[in-house]
């Protein structure tokens, strides 16, 4: 075993990080469509879908925990004899134990998908509910509902109606996510911050950490475009 193989291996095992982010949020998709569906009725497959949320929580703690026994085991072979190449399997195997073995459900639920998850699907449900209160209501004039709609769903950057919308945490507006990655991508590698573009926000350098795909406004923004089709 050399360690360039090594490092190979770790580096196939955080591209499948990326795998289980997406399958997260096929996961809260599908709840948010069961909600839209069934509301809070169907709660047994409601809770599956937390278990595999749950499952995929751990599946990335645990490239995590690996990840980590790789590079402080190898860091250490580094500073040995070449021979010590030999026990590197073993130590990586003890320490990832280790590491696992101080994981509890509570750092599964601390998942920010996980947080996500509960969260996107207490948000719809009482989204549904204020929908359907505000149906049984007084209608509210088309053209102006229509205009807002529009106007919320409309990412800054590109001035089209956002696909993959992402919430900012810190000032709380909304991008389309591959035009906001791209352009903090940019703006970085030219050493520069990248300022919300939403007129008058005052958050002058927007981070990459400080987003998250806001599968809510997402699903809402597919309706819209269902009942666009209709009208």
């Amino acid at each position: 075993m050399s360690l360039s193989s090594v490092q190979s291996t770790v580096s196939t095992l955080k591209s499948c990080q990326t795998d289980i982010g997406a399958c997260m949020d096929m996961i809260s998709d599908v709840a948010l469509g069961i909600v839209e569906a069934q509301g809070m009725d169907n709660s047994s497959a409601l809770k599956k879908l937390e278990d595999m949320i749950l499952e995929c929580s751990r599946l990335d703690r645990e490239i995590n925990c690996f990840v980590e026994s790789v590079d402080e085991m190898t860091a250490q072979v580094r500073q040995e004899p070449p021979e010590a190449m030999v026990h590197l399997r073993d130590s990586v195997k003890g320490r990832f134990t280790e590491l696992m073995s101080g994981v509890s459900d509570a750092d599964l639920q601390r998942h920010s998908k996980v947080v996500a998850f509960k969260d996107s699907v207490r948000k719809y449900a009482m989204q549904a509910g204020q929908t359907a209160d505000e149906n049984e209501g007084e209608e509210l004039d088309e053209d102006i509902a229509v205009t807002q709609s529009q106007t919320n769903f409309i990412c800054p950057l590109t001035q089209v109606e956002m696909v993959n919308p992402m919430k900012n945490k810190i000032c709380n507006h909304y991008y389309d996510q591959g035009a906001v990655l791209e352009m903090i991508k940019v703006k970085h590698k030219n050493k520069k911050t990248f300022r919300c573009p939403k007129v008058g926000c005052d958050n002058t350098d927007v981070q990459q950490s400080d987003l998250e795909l806001d599968l809510v406004m997402k699903r809402m923004i597919q309706n819209h475009k269902r009942q666009s089709k209709k009208t």
